[in-house]
């Protein structure tokens, strides 16, 4: 049962490519949506650090991606691997600042960090397109088979592969000794330094891990849509991921993905039925599920799977 229930949402998944063929864009958009959650639930769910900041790691993804097509460097993997070596980069370089700060304070360095890498996107025009975005991107073939095409078929299939080994990747994280010293720092940082964890070293780890893997979603945004823009690097890209955690479930990891279709499938459709208001009503569905219960989704689905 426990089995069936970790490799259901993997099923759906695919069987989604065949059954809503017309809507594989947006089949796209949840899987890149789900790792962005992810990489949050690593730093957040487990290591109980909260940031505001998240989208620059996901931004710089996107445009070290975009900018490699566009110069002539379109091979998707390893375009892939430096989006993550140069967003875990930027996260190893700012980890002493962010923890050096304490809780609140690292709150606000984060939410900084994330508008100052914003605004220097958009006065460095000549580079990443400013405002209009970054043109001329160009992705070659995955593996040299697989072309990108216009109703996102490789898109999506590639999407998913990735967002499938990373999950794997993480479960083996959070199953470590590392991470089970990052769950002792969540629930009590200073009896976790009492019985020998180096708590900010852990912590500063978790940061980088993160940091590679958002750095790792964005550049399947741009792969994928063959555009970077501002957006990438938003206040509200880090807000709606921390959005699509809490509506599936903190420190489950099952929960980013969850939470993540969850989330986009209702951004579209309450987009689509009321263009000005969709905020409130979604507003109004994540006010109900609080009031239902702690866990998310997750913990809901799991209290129906008990009883």
């Amino acid at each position: 049962m426990r089995i069936a229930l970790h490799a259901l949402p993997w099923i759906v998944a695919i069987g989604a490519y065949f059954a809503l063929a017309e809507q594989l864009p947006l089949l796209s958009a949840i899987a890149i949506a789900a790792l962005f959650a992810l990489s949050l639930d690593l730093l957040v769910g487990y290591a109980g650090f909260v940031t505001l900041g998240h989208a620059a790691f996901f931004g710089l993804g996107a445009y070290v991606a975009g900018i490699l097509g566009q110069q002539g460097w379109g091979e998707p993997i390893s375009g892939l691997l430096i989006a993550a070596a140069v967003a875990a980069l930027l996260g190893l370089v700012t980890a002493p600042l962010v923890l050096r700060a304490g809780e609140l304070a690292g709150l606000m360095v984060t939410l900084g960090l994330g508008l100052m890498l914003y605004e220097a996107a958009n006065k460095a025009a000549f580079l990443t397109g400013g405002a209009d975005g970054l043109q001329g991107v160009e992705i070659w073939p995955v593996f040299g088979l697989w072309r990108f095409d216009l109703w996102g078929r490789t898109a999506y299939l590639y999407s998913l592969a990735v967002l499938f080994l990373l999950f794997l990747l993480a479960q083996l994280l959070v199953r470590s000794p590392f991470g089970l010293s990052l769950r002792a720092i969540r629930e009590n940082p200073k009896r976790a330094a009492a019985i020998g964890i180096p708590v900010k070293r852990r912590l500063a780890a978790a940061y980088v891990i993160a940091a590679g893997y958002a750095g790792v979603a964005g550049a399947l945004l741009a792969q994928t849509t063959q555009f970077a823009s501002l957006d990438a690097l938003s206040f509200q890209r880090s807000a709606e991921g921390l959005l699509m955690l809490v509506l599936g479930g903190l420190g489950t990891l099952h929960g980013a993905l969850i939470g993540a279709a969850a989330f986009t499938v209702a951004h579209h459709a309450l987009s689509e039925a009321s263009p000005q208001f969709w905020q409130f009503w979604l507003g109004i569905a994540l006010v109900a599920l609080a009031l239902l219960g702690r866990g998310g989704l997750m913990g809901a689905l799991r209290r129906l799977v008990r009883r």
